[in-house]
């Protein structure tokens, strides 16, 4: 997954994500491609309050629509912490490929990363629900 900015994040969302990172939960998946690049994009990041965040930035708990490129249909997922992932109900973790690939990324942009059949595309539809916009504490 190769991010051609910085991403932006809450200091909420970076603090709980750290954490993530030190747990034994991710320390199982520690030689995941996909994780280096989600722990490169968070040193690089903009980190900032909660109540600075822009209202189509991808947030933790943050309910996204977006399009796969290639086949032009719409998914909606929710981007959620392992403990409550369940991709049946469209919570989607993010310790996933596509949830380490669209945090911090923003409504227009294109998301690429490394599937089993090539490359993945997807396009930031719409950012449906954000915890920050609606004034809920993370």
């Amino acid at each position: 997954m190769a991010r051609k900015r910085k991403i932006v994040v809450t200091s909420v969302d970076r603090d709980r994500l750290e954490e993530l990172f030190a747990s034994p939960l991710a320390q199982a998946f520690s030689d995941k491609p996909y994780l280096h690049g989600l722990r490169q994009a968070l040193d690089s990041a903009r980190i900032i309050d909660t109540s600075e965040m822009p209202n189509d930035v991808i947030t933790m708990n943050s309910t996204v629509r977006l399009i796969d490129m290639q086949s032009r249909e719409s998914e909606t997922f929710t981007l959620v912490y392992p403990e409550d992932a369940d991709i049946a109900e469209g919570k989607l973790s993010i310790l996933a490929p596509l949830g380490t690939a669209i945090l911090g990324n923003r409504v227009g942009d294109t998301i690429r990363w490394k599937v089993p059949s090539g490359e993945g595309r997807w396009r930031v539809e719409e950012v449906v629900y954000q915890p920050e916009r609606e004034g809920v504490a993370a």
